[in-house]
């Protein structure tokens, strides 16, 4: 009997993003996790003037965090309908077949939908949230919108651009202090800061905007901060939810990623059945209303009178060895390993229903 060939996955990783770092760390677990009988990954390092660079340079990346790239590397890129074929850009000839791509790409240029436009251009499956429920999870001025339009709890915010005149007695008075200020477009909490005070608000909104031309400036909610992860694509399933209880002021970027005792993981969290329930419920609610698929984690606040509100939804959430998002599927029953698995095969599902629609009016 002839031997199955192995499923060819491409871990994209790395990128042009305040997140890079963060991407390394989870790729090399998403590679680790990998069963090695049933696929062959293909590594695919972005660095961080955005150069796509494969399998030994990418590996030089992967386990040496090299991001300066002052060694030559030969540079890689996926081109519209190349049904999964990297071509090498200085030798074009050369071209590295894939079936499928591993997204682990956090925060700009890798979440937000551009990646994913590419990845549809170029005809390949890939884990993870569309084009739509990509730029809407990135954009949380847009996602507490539509959050806000199918009835789910959120906390109050204000919007503002660049040029934008911000009053924060006013804003205060609207809000409430002390508040929290935030690039629209950002993960891991990059450029989020608490403030109670106008020299405070001042500081956060100049750094804000650092990282984008688009801020939130959202009201404080005192609760638990509880996480729960989601799986799947037309019919989600949602895991055992988290709580992160922050020995920071709150979970910042160094809570999450830096410090290992930045925050106490409690996993599952210590709540009633019933409000269990509810968390698993709104979060597949909430992944459903972002049109997302494959795979997010839903953050939420939870008020000691048990009202709960979402925060924020994360589409290519952390895979690092303390993430959440694997964390939760392991207490619920499912290991990183088949995780992994499942992910890949939901790819490979959607991307086969979406090639039997029609494209072309007319008949051929």
């Amino acid at each position: 009997m002839e031997k199955q060939r192995k499923i060819r996955v491409g871990i994209l990783f790395g990128g042009k993003s305040a997140e890079h770092e963060v991407s390394l760390r989870s790729a090399k677990n998403v590679y680790d996790a990998l069963d090695k009988e049933k696929y062959e990954p293909v590594l695919i390092g972005i660095d961080k003037r955005g150069k796509w660079l494969l399998e030994d340079r990418s590996r030089f990346l992967l386990e040496n965090g090299n991001t300066k790239q002052e060694e030559k590397g030969e540079s890689v890129a996926l081109v519209p309908q190349s049904d999964g074929a990297v071509t090498n850009l200085e030798r074009p000839g050369e071209r590295e077949k894939i079936d499928v791509v591993f997204p682990v790409l956090h925060g700009t240029f890798g979440e937000d939908g551009t990646v994913q436009g590419l990845l549809k251009l170029a005809n390949i499956p890939f884990v993870g949230a569309g084009v739509l429920g990509s730029a809407i999870g990135m954009d949380k001025d847009v996602m507490k919108r539509i959050l806000r339009d199918a009835g789910i709890p959120i906390a109050r915010f204000k919007t503002f651009r660049e040029g934008d005149t911000l009053e924060f007695q006013e804003i205060a008075r609207a809000l409430g202090v002390p508040l929290f200020i935030k690039p629209a477009n950002l993960g891991s909490s990059v450029g989020v800061h608490k403030a109670r005070t106008e020299e405070e608000f001042r500081a956060a909104v100049r750094d804000a905007f650092i990282y984008d031309r688009k801020i939130l400036v959202e009201e404080y909610i005192k609760g638990r901060e509880i996480e729960c992860s989601v799986l799947g694509n037309e019919e989600p399933i949602a895991s055992l939810a988290g709580e992160v209880i922050p020995t920071h002021e709150f979970y910042s970027y160094e809570a999450k990623y830096l410090d290992e005792n930045g925050a106490a993981l409690e996993v599952p969290a210590k709540l009633s059945g019933e409000i269990m329930k509810q968390v698993q419920d709104m979060a597949v609610r909430a992944f459903k209303a972002l049109e997302c698929e494959g795979m997010a984690r839903v953050d939420f606040f939870l008020k000691e009178n048990g009202d709960l509100f979402v925060n924020e939804i994360n589409t290519i959430p952390g895979f690092t060895s303390i993430s959440m998002y694997p964390k939760l599927w392991e207490a619920t029953g499912i290991s990183y390993s088949e995780l992994v698995d499942r992910l890949i095969m939901l790819a490979i599902e959607r991307f086969e229903k979406e090639s039997r629609l029609k494209t072309s009016y007319l008949s051929e």
